[in-house]
């Protein structure tokens, strides 16, 4: 005969105000949901990254988690389409009680194991150093243009592989196609997860392209922006915001993502605030955890009142002086890569009082 412990939950007039709560059996966290007439409670507890199915919503008879919108049906717990699962309790009512069985759930919780591509040891392939140039110039894609930003990449990429023997490749983030970040940090830290949950849900997300190159492939990082409004691009912004989730594997799981990696810049435009741009970039690249040479940015602008941009683009073109800093900018990043390299795997943790002093305390 199944032993059976019926646990008393709450008054059953009182449980029906709410589609989705948690409530809490003999030590048990459930996700008691209310549809169609009938009770049914899960776990509360999302199999995929712990999110609490308890705030989540009803869809179509599923529970749907509210960090990445996993879909579990009410009263099984099971995922459509997936081999993962939450354990599942019987409900019934009675004298106006709801009452859940802890005694015997149906199911148990059963975590995806597949692996995204991305979540892969970081482990530096032989072979010569690797530079990749990104350009985050916005243009028509049909009918692209002169970019003097992209111009002066290309000399320095050109420079890198000819000169200084290294692999290079080049990524147009334009050419990309990548969805905006959609806050899941602002969720909750942890449903801020590496890889991207972005990237993990749709397959078809180049951003992907940015990540391989960032974490696994690249020891240089050249980083080429127009200036904006006295800002970088924006597509730097829309891809600064989806390596979050770099970021905050540092945060959540004390992980660095890159390692012994550098970073350099070019920063042109017709318009002044070359400082204020460099700054942005430095600091974000710091926080994400690259090293920089010894000067780390090359330059141009011909200032606040030159809008005559026909002017500025042949400057660009004919400059010798922005070609060889170009050249001498990846040189000095591809001599410092070749140091760190040297010096082992790079740091893989780092204690969080080094970067924020106050400590991720979760609920």
């Amino acid at each position: 005969m199944v032993e059976r412990n019926w646990v008393d939950v709450g008054a059953a007039a009182d449980l029906r105000d709410r589609p989705v709560r948690r409530v809490e059996a003999e030590g048990l966290a459930l996700a008691l949901s209310w549809a169609d007439g009938l009770f049914a409670a899960v776990d509360a507890t999302c199999a995929h990254k712990g999110g609490p199915l308890d705030q989540g919503t009803l869809a179509g008879g599923c529970l749907v988690c509210p960090w990445h919108q996993w879909k579990y049906d009410r009263v099984t717990g099971r995922v459509s389409g997936r081999p993962a699962a939450v354990a599942a309790y019987e409900v019934e009512v009675r004298d106006g009680r709801v009452r859940v069985d802890v005694a015997s759930p149906r199911g148990e919780t059963v975590v995806e194991t597949t692996r995204h591509g991305l979540e892969r040891d970081i482990v530096r392939q032989a072979g010569p150093l690797r530079v990749v140039g990104i350009s985050t110039t916005v243009m028509n894609r049909d009918t692209p243009r002169y970019s003097t930003s992209e111009r002066l990449l290309g000399v320095a990429l050109e420079h890198a592989s000819s000169a200084l023997g290294a692999e290079t490749r080049v990524l147009k983030l334009n050419d990309l196609k990548f969805r905006n970040c959609e806050g899941y940090y602002s969720k909750s830290a942890q449903s801020c997860t590496w890889p991207c949950t972005i990237t993990q849900a749709d397959p078809t997300d180049e951003m992907q392209q940015v990540y391989e190159a960032l974490v696994f492939w690249a020891d240089v990082v050249v980083l080429a922006t127009p200036i904006r409004w006295g800002n970088a691009s924006s597509l730097f912004y829309k891809m600064a915001e989806r390596m979050n989730c770099i970021q905050n594997q540092i945060t959540i799981a004390d992980r660095v993502l890159i390692r012994n990696k550098v970073a350099t810049f070019i920063i042109t435009g017709g318009q002044d605030n070359i400082q204020g741009v460099a700054g942005q970039l430095l600091t974000f690249f710091s926080e994400v955890g690259f090293h920089f040479p010894q000067f780390p940015f090359i330059a141009h602008s011909r200032g606040w009142d030159a809008e005559d941009m026909e002017r500025n683009m042949d400057v660009v073109e004919k400059s010798e002086d922005l070609r060889e800093g170009a050249r001498q900018l990846v040189t000095r990043a591809v001599g410092l890569a070749g140091l760190l390299l040297g010096q082992g795997a790079g740091v893989e943790s780092t204690p969080r009082g080094g970067r924020k002093a106050s400590p991720l305390r979760m609920a």
